[in-house]
């Protein structure tokens, strides 16, 4: 079996599963798409980058279209106006971060690649969630929490498609936040929810601006996005509901955020479910078992073939009646030597003999004959029985 697949079954050996990737992309080398392979070592590259920064924080993203009300989510969570809220889209193309529990997360946050001046710091444990109706618990249990406010998925403006698509591809925990007028948006399934199936325990998506219809609707508008959500392969993702204008399900999703921080999970089943879409792209490309070898009988076919077309028999057959022709002249009967010297060297009839009569050379000049159709025939077929 291959190592990539190999790796496959070590879900919780990180270290070993990149050690098999980079053995197989260095092996499918010129043999398989350049794209598949440039891509399975850039997914390599990052996982072994994340996996050498914090594993004490988790990385969640807020991502949405616009108007899904993410940024007031993002702000209720923080107990602080720390995006920009509006139903127009945002004038910068950077992602905002708030960090609770700030040891070891600043090289983190700069290999995510937010701002400085976009940064929040939570030191200690203040009261932050007092300002938000239902979250009055302290800081300590988001100790480790890094929670970003990502652009527009949909913006007009191409940097921001950028920032989102390149941070999807960077974070530990996903939450798409939808609203009931465009959960079923195709640019969202079909550009992201559907290829992030592998990633369902890293995925949750959040029904905001539930206040703004009646419970009624809101149940059946939740109801159809699990729907929709199994089509795409998210069986495993939950959906929520909330509203970050009256607090409804914030509690929900902060217990959700709370635990993924405290079990410290989501960063290495991120890393395993791109290592593992690594490996469904590649896998045709990769024996699924290694190779049994070649068993004597079909080695022996193939040397035989390639011997018989190099001309290894006719060479042989001289070799041995040119010794016999030498050993005659000089040890047999003295009268009849001087005939057995007249007789042509089977070797100096294939310019295989040196001038000296004592070492054979290589064949320069040589006239053994070129392969017949048969022989070069048996060869192929030989090779086809190993192959």
């Amino acid at each position: 079996m291959s190592p990539l697949l190999r790796g496959r079954r070590r879900r919780a050996d990180l270290p070993a599963m990149l050690a098999a990737l980079d053995e197989a992309t260095e092996a499918l080398d010129g043999r398989a798409d350049p794209a598949l392979v440039e891509a399975a070592r850039a997914v390599g590259t990052r996982a072994g980058e994340r996996l050498r920064l914090s594993g004490e924080h988790t990385v969640v993203a807020l991502a949405g279209s616009t108007g899904s009300g993410k940024s007031s989510l993002f702000n209720a969570l923080a107990g602080a106006d720390l995006s920009p809220v509006g139903v127009r889209r945002p004038t910068t193309s950077k992602a905002f971060a708030c960090v609770w529990g700030t040891e070891g997360a600043a090289p983190l946050v700069q290999w995510l690649g937010v701002p400085r001046r976009n940064t929040t710091w939570r030191h200690g444990s203040g009261d932050a969630w007092g300002r938000t109706e239902g979250l009055k618990t302290p800081d300590e249990s988001l100790d480790g929490l890094i929670l970003l406010d990502l652009p527009d998925h949909d913006s007009t403006a191409m940097e921001h498609q950028h920032e989102v698509d390149r941070l999807v591809e960077l974070v530990d925990l996903l939450v798409w936040v939808v609203d009931p007028q465009k959960y079923a948006d195709r640019l969202l399934h079909d550009r992201y929810l559907r290829p992030l199936s592998g990633h369902s325990a890293v995925t949750v998506v959040v029904l905001n601006q539930v206040d703004t219809i009646n419970p009624f609707a809101a149940a059946e508008c939740a109801k159809d996005l699990r729907h929709l959500l199994d089509e795409d392969g998210l069986r495993r993702s939950p959906v929520l509901t909330s509203s970050a204008r009256t607090g409804a399900g914030l509690p929900a999703l902060r217990e959700l955020l709370v635990d993924a921080v405290s079990k410290r999970r989501a960063r290495n089943d991120r890393l395993v479910a791109d290592l593992e879409s690594v490996v469904d792209s590649l896998a045709p490309a990769v024996a699924p078992v290694e190779p049994t070898g070649i068993d004597g009988s079909e080695g022996g076919r193939l040397v035989a073939a390639l011997a018989g077309a190099a001309g290894v028999p006719v060479i042989g057959h001289a070799v041995e009646e040119s010794w016999r022709l030498r050993a005659a002249g000089s040890f047999g009967w003295p009268p009849t030597r001087w005939v057995r010297r007249l007789r042509p060297d089977p070797l100096r009839r294939l310019h295989l003999r040196g001038g000296d009569r004592r070492e054979v050379r290589g064949m320069v000049r040589s006239s053994v004959p070129e392969p017949s159709p048969v022989q070069r025939a048996q060869v192929d077929t030989a090779l086809r029985a190993v192959s």
